[in-house]
Order: structure tokens, then C-alpha cells, then sequence
């Protein structure tokens, strides 16, 4: 799969690729990315919706499942979370919702990119408010109310008017980051007076969270106005996206992402609409009418009338040429541009832990990765890839057609053909293959072998890490040296670089897995087609290995193993 997108007349969309005269290619007038793309084009198909608020959608949904190589493709899909209040309740609560939740008196704060947990229990840390539903229902006191965190409204020993100034209370540390921060920071120093360092770092580390979320703006807007905003910065490899939210005039959080630009000259275009469709294509409690954006979209009618649909209110796409809002703009430009820097350094720093986690000898800066991809035993392949400084290579990539069965034994097939080219094609600095110890093991008495030194890795999933836990962010991965198990938390740097290496590796494996068993179920086709059944062909593939080895195979040697009709009708 190339690339997804949609047209509004078909026929004026394909014209624009390609040129008819003298023959079939693409067009001269287009971009370096899009003519490599029209260039490796085998056969296109489509599929016709009512309108362009529906191809919209098709176009985003498609995206994400079948990742085109040539589509801007965001991981950061899920629903940021809201702090909510509803104000049915006699003695209101505040609680995290990523839901649109039914009530007409439901007060919503948010979106936060980053600590709403923290903030949260922060607030009822400060303010005693109910902590406990079941309270209410039972009209008992709990343990909240003898530690002096809840004051009891279940046994009616505050009433609903100075319950409501508590809330309000609340309501405005919400609202007032600046402020709960100074007040968890006063909280800290007392605690650090009395010697209680372990509370007084819990604390300091929730402030640190709430932070996060916070761009430093001077700003002051006269009105309570509502925006969301998105600035997109890239270089040559890498994209930042930054997301902010001003909700009654106040900035109350941001998020960035980094996308990886894994074809030359992607265009900024494109990164936008890839960022707001999948935003907006969320159930949100609140949008904002107005979404302010850096550069004039080509598709922004389009855009403004899919938020305006999908959220029943009139939405305004803006470019500010002036004013506050044009220097919240500016502001979110710096700060791409700082990220964008700091994601280089990262990137060096983490070379650097890896060194001193895993004890190498060097610090690295050139990987390869291993990973081996079958069906039943069938189409069994490998793929190694290669990261070097700050890109993937994919020049340097392998792919390779195994012939053994079992896991291990592709694995050390796929290891040992590398090891012997490694005087065409030297060892890097570090090896990462995808497996356990075992694996591992293999891997290092593979390349003592040959009489080489080499730092190696092994990365696994945790038994029982469901698929869900993974979608979430909360892939509990197991890293290996010949002496240590090595098991970081899922937010960890080091850890996301060695799983994005590994997923890479796996990606490719994949990738050409079902290139060839397409292949494979085409020759199993044409043999059935010449009475040679599945059982027969199953007896040849365990006998020969391959199809190519049967296609290389003697008129004796597959006489042998069928019969002299089937060997000839093979031959043929």
C-alpha cells in the first residue's frame, strides 16, 4: 500500500499524476515525493461515499489501518483525558473522564496533555472535598474524614453552602495552575522541615507533571475566549506538532508529537490535516469555534465542515496575521524549533544511557535489528534494519528467505548469513534481536564463530501482555544481556528507543512475509490447477524447503518423491 487519500472528481486527481503521451508515466509538474511515489505505482482501486465530510473520515480510518508508506501516520490517537464536575449532585465531585458524559449540568476542564491525575489528586490533597461516592449513599463518615481530607457532608456536619465555597475553591486551583503549583511548593518545604523527604518527593514530582503541560506565556487575553491551536515545525526527518488549549482566556495545556518523515519532502500540508482529522475525529466533550493554524490549508473548508458536522456547531480554521493571537502562534514556532533541537540532543543522550545500562563497549550509534516473520511454517522470512546516528538506513536493510521451520532455527540461519558478510558489510555497534535469552545466547556463540566481538541485546514481550495494554502505551517489555533481565518502566527513553528499533525490524519482517506467501498461495494455485493437491505439495515442501528448490528439482528427484505423471506436469 502506497499512499490513501481522496478526490472530489476521480478522473481530474488520476489526469494530475500522470502523463499519456508517448507513454504511461508520471507527470513532469509534480513534487520529487509525490513523482517517486506515482513511480512505484502497480494498480490503484477506490471506493465512492456520499460527500467529502464522509471520504474525510473513510480517508483517516483507512490510514490507520493499513499504514501507507507514503501518508503521515500519527500514533497519538486516544482521547485526551477532562477533570469533570456534575453539578446534579448535592455535594459535587471532581473526577477524570475520557467520555462524553450524559447530564446537563456537567461543567468540563481540560483537555490535558499531561497531568490531570496529579493535578487532581493535588486538589484533594489542599481542598476536602468528597473523595468517596459510596459516603453519600451510606451516610457514614469514612477514613478521608478522620485524616482531615473530607469533611463529612454524608453525616451532614457541613452543609451544601460551605460545601459549594469548597468546590469553588477548587474550581479555581484548576483553573489557576500558578497558583496550586505555589501552594503544592509551600506543602513541600513544610514536609521537608519535618524531615519527611519521601512525601516531600512525591510532591515535587507532581509538580514536575503539572509543569509539563505549561508553555511560558506572558500573554494576557482581555477575553474569556475559547481556541485550540496547532503549529507544525519540520527538518528533513523529523516533524513536531504542537497542540495548545486556551479555555476562558487562559492557557491550560499543551502537547507536542514528533513524526517521523520516512519519505523526502512531506509536505507541511499534509501534516496538518493528518493532525486535525485525527484530533477532531475523537468524541470531545468541548471544541472551541475557533482552531487557529500557521499556514492557509488547501483543504480548509473541507476540514472546518467535518469538525462543524461531526460537533452540530459552526468551526472557524484561522490564520492570525495580528495580535494575541498571532503571538500565541509565534510562541508555539519557538517552541517547535526548541523541541526540534532537544529531540537531537535527546537522541544523543539516549546512545549514551544505553552505553551504561547494558554496560557496552562502546557508546553506540550504529544498530541493526532481527526479527524473523511465518505462517504455519509457510513464507518463512527474515529482516534486519539498520539505525545509524539519527536515521533509519534503509539502503542497508536485508531481507532474507529462510529455509528452516522453527523459530530458533531461522533465527540462527538469518545471523549466520549476516555474520559471514561481515567482511562486504562490517558489524555495527550494537545488535538487537527480537527474542529472549535463549536467542540471545545463539547470537553471541554465532558471532564468537566467526571470531567477533560484538555488543548484542535481546528484547521481549512480558508472558500475558495483552494487546490492549500495548495499544495503550503500556507495552511491558523485557530486555536481556547474557548476565542481566533487564526490566524498565514503559515510559522509559531507553525503552522506547529499543522497541522502536525492534517494531521496525518487525514491520519489515512482516511486510515481506506476505510478499512472499502471495506468492506461494499464487504457485500453490497453478500446481492445484494442474492436479497436484495440497497434500502433495505439502510432501514437496518438506522434502525440497522451497518452491524454488522445486522448481530447480530433477525430473528424478520429484519422480521420487510423487509419481512420473506429477513430475512431469511439475516440469512443465
Amino acid at each position: 500500500m502506497l499512499y490513501i487519500g481522496k478526490a472530489k472528481v476521480l478522473k481530474n486527481r488520476i489526469k494530475s499524476y500522470f502523463r499519456f503521451s508517448p507513454t504511461l508515466m508520471p507527470s513532469n509538474k509534480l513534487s520529487p515525493r509525490i513523482f517517486k511515489m506515482i513511480s512505484e505505482v502497480y494498480s490503484l482501486s477506490y471506493i465512492v461515499v456520499e460527500n467529502e465530510n464522509d471520504a474525510l473520515i473513510l480517508e483517516n480510518s483507512l490510514i490507520k489501518q493499513l499504514k501507507p508508506k507514503y501518508n503521515i501516520l500519527l500514533r497519538d490517537d486516544k482521547t485526551y483525558p477532562y477533570i469533570y464536575c456534575d453539578f446534579n449532585d448535592d455535594f459535587p465531585r471532581l473526577l477524570i473522564t475520557r467520555k462524553v458524559l450524559k447530564g446537563s449540568k456537567i461543567k468540563y476542564f481540560g483537555p490535558y496533555s499531561f497531568g490531570a491525575k496529579d493535578m487532581l489528586d493535588s486538589i484533594y490533597d489542599i481542598v476536602p472535598l468528597i473523595q468517596k461516592k459510596g459516603s453519600i449513599k451510606n451516610q457514614k463518615a469514612c477514613l478521608f474524614y478522620q485524616m482531615g481530607k473530607c469533611k463529612a457532608p454524608c453525616e451532614n456536619k457541613i452543609t451544601k453552602k460551605e460545601y459549594a465555597k469548597l468546590l469553588n475553591t477548587a474550581i479555581n486551583l484548576i483553573q489557576n495552575k500558578t497558583t496550586l503549583i505555589l501552594q503544592l511548593k509551600q506543602k513541600m518545604l513544610k514536609l521537608s522541615e519535618q524531615m519527611r523527604f519521601e512525601d516531600a518527593m512525591k510532591i515535587r514530582d507532581k509538580i514536575k507533571t503539572i509543569e509539563k503541560s505549561q508553555i511560558q506565556s506572558t500573554l494576557d487575553f482581555a477575553k474569556n475566549e475559547n481556541l485550540d491551536l496547532f503549529v507544525v515545525k519540520k527538518t528533513i526527518t523529523k516533524a513536531v506538532i504542537i497542540k495548545m488549549f486556551i479555555r476562558n482566556g487562559k492557557l491550560i495545556s499543551t502537547k507536542h508529537n514528533f513524526v517521523n518523515i520516512t519519505e523526502d519532502l512531506q509536505e507541511l500540508d499534509e501534516i496538518y490535516k493528518s493532525a486535525i482529522v485525527d484530533f477532531y475525529s475523537l468524541d470531545l466533550p468541548f471544541v472551541p469555534s475557533t482552531i487557529l493554524v500557521d499556514i492557509n490549508l488547501k483543504e480548509r473548508k473541507i476540514l472546518q465542515d467535518f469538525i462543524s458536522n461531526k460537533f452540530k456547531k459552526k468551526i472557524n480554521i484561522v490564520i492570525p496575521l495580528k495580535g494575541i493571537k498571532k503571538q500565541l502562534i509565534n510562541i508555539a514556532k519557538k517552541n517547535c524549533v526548541e523541541l526540534l533541537k532537544m529531540n537531537k540532543i535527546n537522541t544523543n543522550i539516549i546512545h549514551q544511557e544505553l552505553k551504561e545500562l547494558f554496560n557496552l563497549y562502546k557508546i553506540p550509534n550504529r544498530y541493526e535489528a532481527f526479527d524473523n516473520s511465518h505462517f504455519m511454517a509457510q513464507a518463512t522470512v527474515g529482516a534486519m534494519i539498520v539505525w545509524d546516528n539519527e536515521n533509519f538506513v534503509k539502503d542497508d536493510y536485508r531481507l532474507y528467505s529462510l529455509e528452516t521451520r522453527d523459530e530458533y532455527s531461522q533465527m540462527k540461519e538469518l545471523l549466520t548469513r549476516r555474520v559471514l558478510r561481515f567482511k562486504e558489510n562490517p558489524p555495527p555497534d550494537l545488535w538487537i534481536i527480537d527474542g529472549g535469552l535463549t536467542l540471545l545466547k545463539l547470537a553471541y556463540d554465532i558471532c564468537q564463530s566467526v571470531g567477533v566481538s560484538l555488543d548484542i541485546i535481546a528484547i521481549s514481550k512480558e508472558k500475558n501482555n495483552t494487546k490492549v495494554c500495548r495499544a495503550k502505551g503500556k507495552a511491558k517489555d523485557i530486555l536481556y544481556t547474557l548476565t542481566r533481565k533487564i526490566e524498565l518502566s514503559t515510559d522509559d527513553r531507553r525503552l522506547h528507543f529499543i522497541q522502536k528499533l525492534r517494531d521496525e525490524a518487525h514491520r519489515s519482517a512482516i511486510t515481506f512475509h506476505k510478499k512472499q506467501k502471495r506468492k506461494e498461495d499464487k504457485q500453490i494455485s497453478l500446481l492445484e490447477k494442474k492436479g497436484i493437491g495440497k497434500a502433495k505439495i505439502t510432501k514437496l515442501i518438506n522434502y525440497f524447503g522451497t518452491f524454488e528448490a522445486i522448481k530447480n528439482a530433477t525430473f528424478d528427484e520429484l519422480k521420487t518423491i510423487l509419481n512420473q505423471k506429477d513430475a512431469l506436469e511439475i516440469l512443465k
